[in-house]
């Protein structure tokens, strides 16, 4: 079964991986992310077909603990964030580390 890369966020944020090709995305508007973002990242989750799931880093601040918790600990599909900081903890090559279990980037002494 192949997986694909599903999107959660404001329109303005999806939109440009719409246009790239992504086809799952879940848009929920800055002014009701507070209300629904939750559900938009639950159902995403569940989602079997879902391997990677792209979020802006800032939308983190609007999920509620245990939907963060969960999205940030899921390794299947795995959490990828944009923006400054990069889920919180190191940015792209921490998730990258944690989603496969090693760290491609890691030079030899």
């Amino acid at each position: 079964m192949s997986q694909e890369i599903a999107v959660v966020g404001s329109p303005e944020f999806t939109t440009g991986f719409q246009l790239a090709g992504v086809r799952k995305f879940e848009n929920v508007p800055d002014d009701e992310k507070e209300e629904r973002l939750d559900d938009a990242v639950e159902r995403t989750l569940e989602d079997e077909t879902t391997g990677i799931i792209v979020m802006h880093d800032a939308d983190l601040d609007h999920l509620s603990r245990g939907t963060r918790e969960r999205v940030e600990g899921s390794i299947e599909p795995v959490l990828v964030t944009l923006g400054a900081g990069g889920a919180g903890s190191g940015g792209l090559r921490d998730q990258i580390k944690r989603a496969i279990g090693i760290d491609l980037m890691e030079e030899d002494d």
